[in-house]
């Protein structure tokens, strides 16, 4: 499962049992994030949780890790039996934006910062799942 946490909202993704495809999960608000994981872990597998690394174009850490930091231990300690991996989110906004454009969303959906938040959280695990694969 990828997490994409932003202070309002997070977006969701997951990907299918052999792992070869990242689907659009949801968007939750942040301040729900942990009940709706715990539910969500009591109903499905989650063999870990990539959470993504905000970093600047210099590699170095963008403001919003101040923000996710937190979430991650929280993360850790609620679930210690699920790993946590973090993975750079770099450009995932701006990818989703352009699937959103190239996937023929209308512009007032491409607006709803929850699409974007899924979205991004989608391409995040594809990513991952990518870079897993080739390890």
């Amino acid at each position: 499962m990828a997490i994409d946490y932003g202070q309002k909202r997070v977006g969701l993704a997951v990907t299918d049992p052999l792992q070869i495809i990242a689907t659009n999960l949801c968007t939750v608000p942040a301040h729900d994030i942990i009940d709706y994981l715990q539910k969500y872990v009591q109903k499905e597998t989650v063999d870990v949780f990539v959470v993504g690394l905000a970093k600047k174009l210099d590699n170095s850490e963008s403001s919003s890790m101040q923000f996710i930091k937190p979430f991650v231990e929280k993360l850790k300690k609620t679930f210690p039996q699920i790993p946590v991996e973090m993975y750079d989110e770099r450009f995932t906004s701006k990818m989703a934006f352009q699937a959103m454009i190239d996937g023929g969303m209308s512009k007032k959906n491409r607006q709803n910062k929850a699409t974007i938040d899924s979205v991004s959280a989608t391409i995040l695990l594809q990513n991952f799942l990518e870079y897993f694969k080739s390890k």
